[in-house]
């Protein structure tokens, strides 16, 4: 079973609560005003945001519908094509790419979002398309953490740069880039401490990492992805925001995308920012991270082929 099979079978309790919501609001064989504007308050209470509810709406509003047909079907199918719309242009597989030269990426998020977990992952389908990759354990507040990416290093046998819990985070990144450089490395993933976005202190930590790495490569960090937990909600628009004023997000990659989480953040966050979506992981697996496709994110989330 390929990853999007799990999510469409994931997303079977929210496609299904979706469905369910708008047959409450579709009760005639038609779409009247008032019905419209129960169909954009419902999109806007499952997470997709107001800017993209009211373009749904507008759009239904201006769609010659079939009265002989199922509504419900319908408007999910209008659903599914906006998705597609909004999202294609956003996908990035280029990311997974084998590089050329040396490649390295911030990977950043508030705490518990998954990052080092996705770090793994993200590792595991780079060195799959023939890069050579090394892990910059620069986490060094949690010496679990160390540990926890030491042991995705081992597991999928990967190189990693580390050092002693209280280390500098910057000096960590630094040495990897470093290393990576002078031993011909394609990708360098750098785990970066969970903080929130509204403490100044750790963000200004966080900053300096780039700004460390751009005396030994002025390009670097060629990425900046943020880890996002779907299960947030609203708040991750916030947490986009924040971090973004901090140093410019080239990408993110929402986790825990299962039947308990809105998938329509997704929708929102795509709207508001237009940030390419590098990959969507649904569970805790090493094979639970699938490569962005808004196709199939589109027919998972509204069960429609």
């Amino acid at each position: 079973m390929g990853i999007f099979d799990k999510f469409k079978i994931g997303f079977q309790k929210s496609a299904s609560a979706l469905t369910s919501g708008l047959k409450e609001i579709i009760i005639k064989k038609e779409i009247d005003d008032k019905n419209l504007d129960k169909i954009e308050e419902f999109l806007i209470q499952s997470d997709v945001g107001l800017e993209a509810a009211s373009e749904i709406k507008e759009i239904i509003s201006n769609k010659k519908i079939d009265p002989n047909k199922d509504l419900t079907s319908e408007i999910n199918y209008i659903l599914k094509e906006y998705i597609i719309s909004l999202m294609k242009p956003l996908e990035n597989n280029s990311f997974f790419e084998k590089k050329e030269k040396l490649n390295s990426t911030l990977v950043s998020g508030v705490n518990g979002v998954g990052k080092t977990t996705t770090i793994g992952k993200i590792g595991k389908i780079l060195k799959s398309n023939g890069n050579k990759v090394m892990f910059a354990a620069s986490d060094t507040f949690r010496a679990a953490a160390i540990e926890q990416l030491e042991n995705w290093a081992n597991k999928i046998n990967v190189s990693i740069t580390k050092s002693s819990q209280g280390a500098d985070p910057a000096s960590v990144a630094y040495r990897a880039v470093e290393k990576a450089i002078n031993n011909n490395f394609h990708q360098v993933l750098i785990d970066t401490a969970g903080r929130l976005q509204n403490k100044k202190n750790l963000m200004e930590e966080y900053k300096k990492i780039a700004n460390v790495l751009k005396k030994i490569d002025t390009e670097a960090p060629h990425n900046v992805i943020l880890v996002l937990d779907a299960t947030s909600g609203q708040n991750i628009i916030n947490q986009v925001e924040e971090f973004n004023k901090i140093i410019p997000i080239t990408g993110v990659v929402m986790t825990k995308l299962d039947g308990t989480a809105k998938g329509g953040i997704l929708l929102a966050l795509a709207k508001k920012y237009k940030l390419p979506i590098i990959a969507l992981g649904l569970g805790e697996k090493e094979d639970d991270l699938q490569l962005f496709d808004a196709e199939k994110f589109a027919e998972a989330f509204t069960q429609v082929n």
